[in-house]
């Protein structure tokens, strides 16, 4: 089977929030232009033959325009037909308006929005005002029979918040997916919103505790896609992945990086669109040698862990950007993927080979059956999905 092939689109860095640990917009950022949307089917319509998932990101993606979204979705879906082209966005929806909502109900566009716990915990690390904002915009998108999901940041300070955040998602019926705020690359103190390997491995095995409380009331995505990772011996999301290959964004201007993380720093662009470079062109930029250069010493540094397979070292960028482009190791955050990674693990050992009180059901041994949950009943409830 082919692997789909996720393109990643930034119409602009521009964002109208100000969130204290931001890392990644730029007010001077231009707009794309449709003409580089065009450039880019253009270019995408020979590059690849998979089946493409396209998501626009920022940024704020709105910030282009209802009319952008106009000629840019059927410029992209109707030039990449062939590559039978999936849609997403990632918004905080301040500008969502019913006129682009239905734009991309037409395309039946799931959207992803950022919301980091009840209105004083989210405002506090995101800006007065954010949380009203974005709700109006939820509420138009719902109006509009789209789906939105929440991505919640913890920081050094909201964490001490987890319970009243987590309680917020499951009282809401939100899924809950989260992200570990990272040092800033823009700020005298890069680390005053980070959250510390320590502190996130110790939320993420929380989560999986509150989780397993609450299994048929909310949807941890995390600790999903982690159970996924150990029990089919994989990554199963971009941090745990060899990305290269599988993954491209395009900047305002067209220009070609591995990831959308990357986008506006010159020095990842491995090319542009407008000048059609071929996958051997791409190949010979120095990012793209980077990126590979980082698996490489993955593959060496990391032989001896356990983890390796679906783990890969954790996300490049997290790796590389803090020492100006230079491996000096791997993801930052390796020791809260080992602390999770271990911790399910050790469970899943547990209730197939030990004698625990934990359900099995039809998984593991006929004898071991009680109603308390373990990781076999989060694989058990992803199944049934």
């Amino acid at each position: 089977m082919k692997s789909p092939f996720h393109v990643m689109i930034i119409p602009t860095l521009g964002c109208p929030s100000k969130c204290h640990y931001c890392w990644s917009s730029d007010e001077r950022s231009p707009v794309m232009s449709i003409k580089t949307v065009r450039e880019i089917a253009e270019w995408l319509k020979d590059y690849q033959s998979n089946q493409v998932t396209i998501t626009f990101h920022g940024g704020e993606p709105l910030l282009a325009g209802a009319d952008f979204y106009r000629q840019a979705l059927p410029t992209l879906s109707e030039g990449l037909a062939h590559l039978e082209p999936t849609f997403a966005l990632q918004s905080n929806l301040w500008l969502l308006t019913p006129e682009m909502a239905r734009i991309f109900a037409e395309y039946n566009i799931p959207i992803g929005s950022s919301i980091d716990g009840p209105e004083e915990i989210n405002d506090t690390q995101r800006g007065k005002g954010y949380y009203q904002k974005t709700m109006r915009g939820y509420e138009i998108a719902k109006a509009n029979g789209l789906e939105v999901r929440f991505i919640c940041t913890f920081t050094c300070r909201s964490v001490e918040g987890k319970e009243e955040i987590f309680n917020f998602f499951l009282e809401n019926g939100f899924p809950l997916k989260l992200h570990p705020a990272l040092p800033s690359l823009r700020s005298e103190d890069p680390k005053e919103w980070a959250l510390e390997p320590e502190a996130y491995g110790e939320l993420l095995v929380y989560l999986l505790d509150k989780y397993l409380e609450n299994l048929s009331k909310i949807e941890v995505m995390n600790i999903n896609d982690l159970c996924r990772c150990i029990f089919t011996r994989h990554g199963t999301v971009c941090t745990f992945v060899d990305c290269m290959g599988t993954t491209l964004a395009f900047g305002p201007d067209g220009s070609i990086y591995p990831c959308y993380r990357f986008v506006g720093m010159p020095e990842y662009a491995m090319g542009n669109v407008y000048d059609r470079p071929t996958a051997e062109d791409l190949a010979q930029s120095d990012a793209w040698k980077l990126m590979h250069a980082f698996k490489e010493f993955v593959d060496r540094e990391c032989a001896g862990c356990p983890h390796i397979k679906y783990c890969r070292g954790g996300c490049p960028y997290n790796a590389i950007t803090p020492t100006d482009g230079e491996i000096q190791g791997v993801d930052p955050h390796c020791i809260a993927y080992k602390r999770i990674f271990d911790e399910i693990t050790n469970r899943l050992n547990e209730e197939m080979f030990g004698s625990g009180d934990t359900e099995m059901e039809e998984f593991g041994s006929p004898l071991q059956r009680t109603a308390k949950p373990g990781i076999m009943a989060i694989l058990r409830a992803m199944a049934t999905k």
